[in-house]
């Protein structure tokens, strides 16, 4: 019989939902290109038809990864809108939903070792996630004169490290999994504290 990932119409898109699967349970350093073949029902020769190797099947994932991101960055800024505050919470908040309802994803995208700048197309999508952050932060601050306005990609950049940081510690990972505080909870607080240092809300909001 031949192998049904001759015959089901997108070999390429089933080994990366192969890969998927694997980073999930074993990460994304925990499996070879052989068990993602097997696991999507072709030959290890076949791979190659589509991936150089395992590292360009993970940056494919990521890929794919980093479009879903960016889809869901954008919806949750335009939810918030015409509130400034509210679009840059949300985007926080998409940040979280995404690491746990895409894990497969999110550790091609993060936790694989592979460079966002591996390809221009991993690039782009993962600078579109990013840009929906800067604008919300850009929105933020535009209140604030010039001459004493953080950088927006500054800000950006800083309130993703909190996010990451959250998802790791404390919404999948096990160093601070014990914490009474839901994650949600953690990333507002640290993200309004964040703010308020930095004169973008006031004391009392």
């Amino acid at each position: 019989m031949p192998k049904r990932g001759y015959h089901h119409g997108n070999l390429r898109q089933a080994l990366v939902d192969a890969a998927l699967i694997l980073i999930e349970s074993k990460g994304p350093q925990g499996f070879t290109l052989t068990e993602a073949a097997k696991a999507a029902g072709v030959t290890p020769a076949a791979v190659y038809r589509h991936f150089q190797g395992r590292e360009e099947l993970i940056a494919e994932a990521a890929h794919q990864g980093f479009e879903i991101f960016g889809d869901l960055m954008e919806y949750a800024f335009q939810k918030g809108q015409p509130s400034a505050l509210a679009s840059f919470e949300a985007t926080g908040r998409a940040y979280l939903a995404f690491a746990e309802k895409y894990p497969g994803h999110y550790q091609a995208m993060f936790e694989s070792g592979i460079p966002i700048r591996a390809t221009p197309e991993l690039a782009s999508v993962a600078d579109r996630a990013m840009g929906v952050l800067e604008r919300a932060a850009r929105e933020l601050s535009a209140h604030i004169p010039a001459d004493k306005r953080p950088p927006a990609q500054m800000v950006a950049a800083h309130i993703w490290a909190m996010c990451h940081g959250v998802v790791e510690l404390y919404a999948r990972g096990s160093p601070g999994r014990r914490t009474p505080f839901p994650p949600e909870d953690l990333l507002e607080s640290g993200i309004g504290i964040y703010l308020r240092g930095l004169g973008l809300l006031p004391p009392d909001d």
